[in-house]
């Protein structure tokens, strides 16, 4: 499975991890995925579009 919101699209990003000497290396910042099922199936959606999906239920 691709790490990709199933609803939104939101990937990994790339960023930099900045040491105290402020040497720069490269990471990635992945999204914050999450299992859910919807309608019977079962969709990895980001925790932004989960939120939201609740506000819209209530």
């Amino acid at each position: 499975m691709s790490m990709s919101c199933t609803l939104c699209g939101k990937s990994a990003a790339r960023a930099n991890h900045v040491s105290h000497s402020n040497v720069k290396v490269p990471r990635r910042q992945k999204p914050n995925l999450q299992l859910l099922t919807i309608g019977g199936k079962s969709v990895r959606i980001c925790s932004t579009c989960r939120r939201t999906l609740s506000k819209k239920a209530a």
